[in-house]
């Protein structure tokens, strides 16, 4: 059985080794074209580019998908099944080119968090369980009928970080299994309709930068989600501002949760200069322990309060452009 596989970041190319290790043809790699990126915007390859070079893969990188050029190389290597794992929508003279079918890997338990970025927005609603899907393409996006199901619980601490690299090593064992039912035969598809049982669906859009302000008149235990849910990437945003208008620009990677009354407004800022910094949300303060100024390298609460003193009366606002 030939494969073309198609991805871009990390958790893709993990997929790529496991196919690879599992003894399965993959005849081309399909990758995002390179993009400047750090200080010198010098081109960068992505992972999943790096791991078909390293293999000597063939690789293709289009800049439209629907390219007669590049649809006519695609379908020269002949292929049996097309495999996606984080790349971009397909259109339909892609997919239905090998005799297959294409399927697609999706880190969340479809029908559930159609969309961009499952991972965070399972752990931003709070959810003690997620999983993995894979499923065959169809004209809808992320709605195509499901081959397999894996299903993870999620800790309550748990960062969008840690469960990405979590799913990435599932996900190498659920694409090696989706490929043998393939190969032998042996599936039993479920359409998702039958999946959802008229439970309202939640969505997982890609998140913009607006999104990752923090909004401190909320309750403890939803800023707590949103700020794991971001973590380590892209990263919950706040401002600090002092009574004569110095500002801190901050990222929050990690918080702990003090629930108590007080009569304090959301976003007033308490530290001690030492050894805790904590903001005032609607029941109680969120301590911020890991974060990171801007410009700076991410760091401890103590190590920032070691380099930052925040003297006299400080708060925490939305950022500002």
């Amino acid at each position: 059985m030939r494969i073309v596989y198609f991805g871009t970041p990390e958790f893709a190319a993990s997929q790529l080794e496991a196919i690879l290790a599992a003894g399965y043809e993959v005849a081309a790699v399909v990758t995002m074209p390179d993009k400047p990126a750090g200080r010198g915007k010098k081109n960068q390859f992505s992972e999943v580019k790096k791991a078909a070079l390293a293999h000597g893969l063939p690789l293709l990188q289009p800049e439209k998908l629907k390219d007669p050029a590049f649809l006519q190389e695609l379908a020269s290597f002949q292929a049996d099944l097309f495999i996606v794992v984080a790349f971009r929508m397909l259109p339909a003279a892609v997919w239905k080119m090998p005799p297959m079918g294409t399927f697609n890997l999706h880190a969340s338990l479809l029908p559930q968090y159609r969309g961009a970025a499952p991972i965070n927005h399972v752990l931003i609603n709070g959810e003690t369980v997620t999983g993995l899907t894979t499923f065959f393409l169809n004209e809808e996006i992320d709605k195509g009928a499901v081959i397999m199901r894996q299903s993870v619980d999620i800790r309550p601490d748990e960062t969008a970080g840690e469960l990405h690299d979590e799913l990435m090593a599932l996900g190498n064992q659920v694409v090696v299994e989706t490929i043998r039912k393939i190969e032998r035969n042996e599936l039993q598809t479920v359409p998702q309709e039958a999946l959802a049982q008229g439970m309202p669906l939640k969505e997982a859009p890609k998140i913009f930068k607006d999104f990752c302000h923090i909004h401190w008149e909320r309750d403890c235990q939803t800023l707590y989600n949103h700020i794991r849910g971001l973590s380590p990437y892209p990263a919950a945003h706040t401002r600090l501002v002092s009574e004569r208008g110095e500002c801190i620009d901050l990222k929050v990677f990690a918080t702990q949760i003090e629930g108590c009354r007080h009569d304090r407004k959301p976003g007033d800022v308490q530290t001690d200069n030492k050894t805790f910094l904590k903001v005032a949300a609607r029941d109680g303060y969120l301590h911020l322990t890991q974060l990171q100024q801007a410009g700076k390298k991410a760091m401890t609460v103590e190590e920032f309060l070691r380099g930052c003193r925040l003297e006299g009366s400080w708060n925490a606002y939305l950022p500002t452009e």
